[in-house]
């Protein structure tokens, strides 16, 4: 189910789709960034499994991250690079959103 969100919110095997919510986080990332989108962001990190069909493999499940899995691994680094927690809007929490088939953040 989490690689199906992925792939319903636009990241797709043959890249993003327009008029999608994956277009409209790309257009947002690159607007903050000064005009590109960063490796290892939301958006590529998004786009990368969703063209693999990968994240659930990865441990972003629809019932949340797997024990020991990539997206455990990706949680701690990211909650130590940020002093302990996980930010909102950051790759992990956009990315386990959009694989429980939320909006990663939009409102």
């Amino acid at each position: 189910m989490s690689d199906q969100n992925v792939r319903n919110a636009g990241f797709t095997s043959s890249g993003i789709a327009g008029g999608s919510l994956a277009s409209w986080m790309m257009s947002r990332e690159a607007r903050a960034s000064g005009g590109g989108v960063h490796s290892g962001g939301p958006t590529s990190t998004l786009q990368e499994m969703g063209a693999r069909g990968s994240t659930h493999s990865s441990g972003f499940t629809s019932s949340g991250l797997s024990r020991g899995s990539q997206a455990s691994q990706m949680m701690s680094q990211e909650a130590r690079s940020h002093g302990g927690g996980i930010p909102r809007g950051g790759t992990t929490s956009t990315v386990q959103s959009i694989s429980m088939g939320g909006k990663g953040g939009r409102r």
